[in-house]
C-alpha cells in the first residue's frame, strides 16, 4: 500500500510508539527525514511503480521530500493528518500515514497508508508499523474506525492488513491511475472501538 492517503490529528504529540516484539518503531515525520526518504524512493521507484501513482521528478529529491514533509506537518498542525516514519534500529525504512481524519464525535475515522523500502521488506516491519499506527489512532487520536485500500494484486499488503484485523468490504472500480491504467482497489476496514 502506498502512502498516498493522508489523515488529520488533533494531537501534536511527537512521541514514538514502539513495538514490543521487534525494534520497529514509528514516530512523527521530521524535516531531517527528507534525505533518507528520497534515497529509498529513488532506489525503489521501479519496484513501487505498479502500486503507486506516478510522481513528479522532484518527489525523488531531498528538496522535494522536504517540501512534501513541510506540507504533511502543516496538515498535522491543522489536525488533518498524522504523518509518520517507520524506523528499524533508528533508521528510516518507510512511512505510515494516517490521513483523511474526521475527528467529529459522530465519525471519528481516518484512512491508512504505508510503504516499506525494498531493502527492509519481508521482515514484518509493515505489519508492526500498521499495528503501532492503530495504537496511535486509538490512543492518541481517539478514532473509532480506519479504512485502507490496496491494489487487487497487492497480496503482501493485503496480508499486512488481515494480520492487523482489517476485513475487506468492497471493490472501488477504476479507482486509481497506476502505471498508465485505471486499476480497481480493494477496500478494507477495521473498527477500533470506542
Amino acid at each position: 500500500m502506498s502512502d498516498t492517503s493522508t489523515s488529520t490529528s488533533t494531537s501534536t504529540s511527537t512521541s514514538t510508539s514502539t513495538s514490543t516484539s521487534t525494534s520497529t518503531t514509528i514516530r512523527l515525520i521530521e524535516p531531517a527525514d527528507a534525505a533518507p526518504i528520497a534515497a529509498h524512493r529513488v532506489r525503489d521507484a521501479e519496484a513501487f511503480r505498479r502500486w503507486e501513482p506516478a510522481q513528479p521528478p522532484d518527489y525523488f529529491t531531498a528538496r522535494g521530500q522536504a517540501e512534501r514533509i513541510e506540507g504533511l506537518l502543516a496538515g498535522h498542525r491543522a489536525g488533518t493528518v498524522w504523518p509518520g516514519v517507520v524506523l528499524f534500529d533508528g533508521e528510516v525504512i518507510g512511512q505510515v500515514t494516517v490521513g483523511g481524519i474526521l475527528p467529529q464525535p459522530h465519525l471519528r475515522r481516518a484512512s491508512l497508508g504505508y510503504w516499506i523500502a525494498t531493502v527492509a521488506q519481508n521482515r514484518g516491519h509493515a505489519g508492526d508499523a500498521v499495528g503501532l499506527a492503530l495504537r496511535v489512532m486509538r490512543e492518541e487520536l481517539g478514532l473509532h474506525r480506519v479504512e485502507a485500500s490496496t491494489n487487487l494484486e497487492n497480496l503482501p499488503s493485503q496480508r499486512v492488513l488481515r494480520r492487523n484485523g482489517f476485513t475487506p468490504y468492497g471493490v472501488a472500480h477504476a479507482a486509481i491511475l497506476l502505471d498508465g491504467a485505471w486499476r480497481d482497489g480493494l477496500l478494507w476496514e477495521r473498527v477500533l472501538g470506542d
